[in-house]
């Protein structure tokens, strides 16, 4: 199996909208060099969290902007306000007590059987990777869907293994490869999987011999700027770095990924990232003015001639 042309998708929760809106860009650049849509280009798909969603939702056929209409339609059944959350945690305490994660997934998990039904990771059109995190075996977990023993999985399943983020949502409990599973979010293993991606291409039954022969898309989803100074640095213990660590683990992860892959590809590779302004980097923050904020940082991005310049260099290259 062929895996040259890799697009790969970063996490990022409702900042996947972002990812979406640059993947029309990358479909606008394929139109004008005469190529067909995204499907066409890539022999692999690999993705981490809201990524996951988004390579099996392209796997499926959905189009990119198909894919940002449900970002906005239903981010607030992923990840219900304020009332839905209070309400939700009331009912948890009991059982899952006070430091239960923010969201129960209930929305997630509508979401996900809504969008991809019965289907199963070996009826995907076009080969996909999908990182999750197994706490049991405490080990690395990577979804394939040309692998014969995930084929048979239920890609919403594999989806809800990939996004849950600690202290965002729950653990999922799943059978894979005849274990009992219990799934949290790629991003621990790889919130930018480019180089699982790049790793799967390398095998000998990728049919590729060197990394240079790749051609790599990898979409991040907007890249946090915010500040933890020294002094919080120094002072903060559990309780303050509960939440903050998460985010800092998925970032210096995606930074990382990013330079080695940049180092293994070369010229053949190709990172869609834009610098976040301080109030739209929450995963969760679902406010129509974020929305805006975010579509509009999307769009800007897309119209730098910088950005025009390299996906038109993309578009020829695959």
């Amino acid at each position: 199996m062929k895996m040259k042309r890799i697009l790969s998708l970063d996490g990022g929760g409702i900042r996947g909208l972002v990812s979406c809106l640059w993947l029309t860009g990358v479909e606008d650049a394929l139109a004008r060099a005469g190529k067909p849509g995204l499907l066409k280009n890539f022999d692999l798909l690999a993705g981490s969290s809201t990524g996951a969603l988004i390579a099996c939702g392209l796997a499926m056929g959905y189009a990119p902007a198909t894919l940002a209409d449900l970002y906005r339609d239903q981010r607030h059944v992923i990840f219900p306000g304020l009332a839905g959350r209070l309400w939700s945690r009331s009912t948890r305490t009991f059982a899952d007590g006070l430091s239960a994660p923010r969201y129960d997934a209930r929305g997630l998990e509508k979401v996900l059987r809504k969008t991809f039904g019965k289907t199963t990771l070996g009826q995907l059109k076009v080969p996909v990777l999908v990182t999750s995190y197994d706490t049991v075996s405490r080990a690395p977990v990577m979804f394939k869907s040309f692998k014969p023993e995930h084929r048979d999985l239920p890609v919403w399943e594999v989806c809800r293994a990939s996004s849950a983020a600690p202290t965002y949502f729950p653990a999922h409990a799943m059978m894979v490869e005849g274990k009992a599973r219990a799934m949290i979010d790629g991003g621990v293993v790889a919130n930018n999987p480019t180089a699982c991606a790049i790793a799967e291409a390398l095998r000998k039954d990728a049919r590729v011999d060197n990394s240079r022969d790749l051609i790599v898309l990898s979409v991040g989803s907007g890249e946090r700027t915010r500040s933890i100074s020294l002094r919080e640095a120094r002072e903060w213990g559990a309780l303050e770095w509960a939440i903050p660590i998460i985010d800092v683990l998925f970032d210096g992860n995606t930074d990382s990924v990013d330079y080695i892959a940049r180092q293994l590809v070369g010229d053949g590779y190709f990172r869609l990232q834009a610098e976040l302004h301080i109030g739209l980097d929450d995963v969760d923050d679902t406010s129509a003015t974020n929305l805006l904020a975010l579509e509009k940082l999307a769009r800007d991005y897309l119209l730098q001639a910088t950005t025009r310049k390299r996906l038109d260099a993309l578009a020829k290259r695959l």
